[in-house]
């Protein structure tokens, strides 16, 4: 008897799955663009922005795979399995968009990441595998496409929306220590805008039951136990080493004088291993794996091809964030000759790193849409990875013979491709092989390659950046464009 399928999504029903993205992402492109803006305004130097932007990847690290472990194992009956969270997410994160820009002081914005990052992951997270739950493999490529397209469309809005306040009149400078009304307006734009998309895919969406999703993938759905298994079987070792590693991070940093964010670096890295302890212990003692077994026992027994894209991840998502953080420095500093954040020429350079962030998404949007299909269907998901992390290492690299700030646009349309690949051909691949039952759960737990890097850019890049280039943060953009072609080498060892 054949199993039954979901039901073929038409574009539309495509479009309400995934259209809470198109709010999420407006958050993230606010705070990507801005925060350093608001940091450098609030007092902050050069130097320490790599440590103030730690909360952002910090809190996906942790939050992640816990919201994905839950949504898993959620039924809250027409409220569904995963709408609960989303609505959570967006709530919390409308109201931190309200409450940033009003920050009084540099303590204050910083917490307030950590808050809006934390509830953007909430709401993030499950939308990954919502695509997979809704959507049978064959429609796996056109839903994380879609979703791609939005995310673009979310974060050309969220980066553009202050240069558009400035033309239209609202004022784009502030006195010492404060955020200019254009940047305040359009974070209470972006958190109203959230709230409403997000609304949208839950009033629109029904999702499927347990029982149906039993039904359209049987065996799949079946917990056979292998967790436990897995644990039980671990030899103890691989985590004494992932404490001796810690324990060695924070030697080194006290011997050597390094960067103190850097001893987080190593609180998380015998973190893990005290926690893959305990797992262990408690699976061989025959005790049912909770939250943290699951948590151990899925990330160490995670499928090959998914080992194989992590690598991939780490590389990429390294260049991303390398240009989050530096972006505004580099374009304000060597484009508009203006490192002070007080004077009106650092605001105009801020607010063109807005549009030149606008411009990268867009092309992800466009790219999503009609580059990767057409691409895909000739040379396969893999090699259109490839060619979009080599566009990206080419749009870094452009930067350094750029003429003036505006011929960045060019830069932005290789780094836009490389986006849309990173956002939809490792998720549209691994939804395709994994279990339906833990789909939440390995989506969470992919997220660790993509904040790990981030995490090592914020504790690493500061010495780096300190040591060798104090006064010149454009160096930062070769080693977005060594790790993103680092990336493309990486994803030729992935056959889907």
């Amino acid at each position: 008897m054949t199993a039954p399928r979901r039901r073929h999504q038409s574009l539309a029903g495509l479009a309400n799955i995934s259209f809470g993205f198109f709010g999420i992402q407006i958050g993230f492109a606010l705070q990507n663009a801005n925060m350093s803006r608001i940091f450098q305004s609030l007092g902050t130097s050069l130097d320490d922005l790599p440590a103030l932007w730690v909360a952002a990847p910090l809190t996906g690290l942790l939050v992640q795979p816990v919201i994905g472990h839950f949504s898993d194992r959620t039924w809250l009956g027409r409220f569904g399995r995963r709408r609960p969270y989303f609505l959570a997410g967006a709530l919390l994160a409308a109201l931190s968009l309200v409450v940033m820009p009003l920050s009084p002081t540099l303590l204050v914005a910083a917490l307030m990441l950590w808050v809006l990052d934390a509830s953007l992951n909430i709401s993030m997270e499950p939308f990954r595998a919502f695509v997979g739950d809704m959507l049978d493999r064959d429609q796996h490529a056109a839903g994380y496409g879609v979703q791609t397209a939005f995310i673009g469309a979310g974060a050309v809005f969220g980066s553009i929306f202050p240069w558009l306040l400035e033309q239209g009149g609202v004022s784009n400078v502030a006195a010492p220590g404060q955020i200019p009304d254009s940047v305040r307006f359009a974070f209470w734009f972006g958190g109203a805008a959230l709230l409403a998309s997000v609304l949208w895919t839950v009033v629109t969406t029904r999702e499927y039951s347990p029982a149906e999703m039993a039904a359209f993938d049987g065996a799949a759905e079946v917990d056979d136990g292998s967790t436990a298994r897995v644990l039980a079987e671990r030899r103890s070792i691989a985590p004494l080493l992932w404490i001796a590693a810690g324990a060695a991070v924070v030697v080194l940093v006290a011997l050597a004088g390094l960067e103190k964010e850097m001893y987080l670096l190593g609180a998380l890295l015998a973190g893990y291993g005290m926690a893959s302890l305990v797992a262990i212990r408690a699976a061989r003692a025959g005790r049912s794996p909770g939250l943290l077994g699951h948590i151990v026992g899925d990330f160490a027994g995670m499928p090959p091809l998914m080992k194989r894209l992590a690598v991939v991840q780490f590389f990429s998502w390294s260049a991303l964030f390398i240009m989050w953080i530096n972006t505004t420095p580099v374009v304000t500093q060597v484009f508009f000759a203006a490192p002070d954040a007080a004077s009106p020429a650092y605001q105009r350079g801020a607010n063109w790193v807005d549009v030149l962030f606008a411009t990268y998404n867009g092309v992800a949007a466009v790219s999503a849409l009609v580059l990767l299909p057409w691409l895909s269907a000739r040379i396969g998901k893999a090699r259109t990875h490839v060619v979009g992390l080599l566009c990206g290492a080419a749009g870094f690299a452009s930067i350094f013979v750029m003429p003036d700030a505006r011929w960045l646009l060019v830069s932005e349309v290789g780094i836009g491709i490389a986006w849309s690949t990173i956002l939809a051909m490792p998720y549209a691949i691994l939804a395709s092989a994994l279990p339906q039952r833990k789909l939440g759960i390995y989506m969470g737990l992919f997220n660790v390659f993509v904040v790990t890097p981030q995490l090592l850019v914020a504790t690493v890049m500061g010495s780096i950046t300190r040591h060798f280039f104090p006064t010149e943060p454009i160096w930062t953009m070769a080693f977005a464009a060594v790790t993103m072609a680092g990336s493309a080498v990486a994803m030729l060892r992935v056959r889907k």
